[in-house]
């Protein structure tokens, strides 16, 4: 049986052995950019045991639910042996001075699983829940909020689903807050949402056709050892359909798949687009990688190969080599090559 102290334990022998870890190969993910603290999360929340998705709107009225410290373990608050679903939800205002910056959400510590919605629009998701349970209550949640999602001056809804197995729960540590990032990047196309996601390797699952129906799901992004697939090194590939809406479609485009870990090869409906790091060509134990997993990813995709309306598969293959994997750190989606272009000017004349 899984107690509180024992839980305990494994955090810091976890924490421990990261040091060891990073002191020893010098790879580690960074702070998403050297992130700013904008506004403390910390204090009150509104609170409440069990799951129902409405809690997800910010039209549910959650006047009568209780409020509880954030953060803390809910069993420090009243629920004391509790396991199970919860959810906790708070408003918040971002000023509109902030258009310019990536604002990103820091949740801290959660025991053991969560999803993190801004304005009903799911942001990001750590652990998995059950049937298929794995915890994650050992990394930091740290989530991009994409700009389309933010009410700014207004009012904001910040909704947490929670799923914990045993011991303490909830969002029990860290520094709960409202962070900045660089200069913000406007998405024409945003694809930070749930992909489909497969281990091993097939060429053959670039093709728009694959048949993925059962493959599972994974958001992105986030790194897969945090959504289930713990300690798994080698190859991956991640799938996922969209429709290419635009007023011009003889508008260049860049596709941005922010940062991967290690390297990657991407496709649109086959169609091979770019990649980052050389693949071996027989076993993934010749592969070689350097510090292809803190390059940013920009592929310009070729004209014409997007139609307005009409419907596309990315597929992207990623090979890990140790450590943590996949596509871990945003923005993904498309922009054209014209604010693209103006995005890195700005970020050259900022000095971020």
């Amino acid at each position: 049986m899984k107690t509180l102290l024992s839980k305990n334990k494994k955090r810091t022998l976890f924490i421990s052995l990261i040091i060891l870890l990073l002191s020893a190969s010098g790879k580690a993910f960074v702070s998403e950019d050297n992130l700013v603290r904008l506004k403390g999360l910390e204090g009150k929340w509104q609170f409440s045991i069990g799951m129902n998705e409405e809690w997800i709107s910010p039209k549910f009225n959650d006047s009568s639910w209780e409020s509880i410290k954030v953060p803390s373990p809910w069993e420090e608050e009243g629920f004391n042996g509790y396991n199970g679903y919860a959810f906790y939800r708070k408003n918040i205002t971002i000023p509109s001075n902030l258009k310019d910056r990536m604002l990103y959400l820091n949740m801290g510590y959660i025991d053991d699983v969560d999803e993190v919605y801004m304005n009903g629009n799911k942001i990001g998701s750590t652990g998995s829940f059950p049937p298929n349970y794995n915890t994650a209550y050992n990394a930091e949640r740290i989530y991009y909020i994409p700009a389309e999602y933010i009410n700014f001056d207004g009012s904001n809804l910040i909704a947490v689903k929670v799923y914990d197995s045993e011991g303490e729960g909830g969002i029990v540590s860290g520094d709960v807050g409202l962070y900045g990032g660089k200069t913000a990047v406007s998405l024409d196309v945003n694809l930070q949402s749930t992909w489909k996601f497969s281990p091993g390797d097939d060429l053959r699952r670039k093709e728009s056709d694959f048949d993925d129906s059962g493959w599972s799901e994974i958001f992105v992004p986030g790194k897969w050892e945090d959504q289930g697939y713990r300690d798994y090194d080698g190859y991956a590939w991640y799938r996922k359909s969209f429709v290419f809406k635009t007023t011009d479609e003889n508008e260049k485009m860049v596709l941005l798949m922010g940062k991967i870990d290690d390297i990657d090869q991407v496709y649109i409906n086959g169609i091979f687009i770019g990649s980052t790091g050389t693949f071996p060509s027989r076993s993934r134990d010749e592969a070689s990688t350097g510090q292809e997993w803190e390059a940013f990813r920009g592929y310009y995709i070729p004209d014409g190969l997007l139609k307005k309306n009409q419907k596309y598969v990315i597929a992207v293959r990623v090979l890990d080599t140790g450590g943590d994997g996949g596509i871990y750190e945003g923005p993904v989606g498309l922009i054209t090559q014209t604010k693209y272009i103006e995005y890195w000017r700005k970020i050259k004349k900022d000095g971020n």
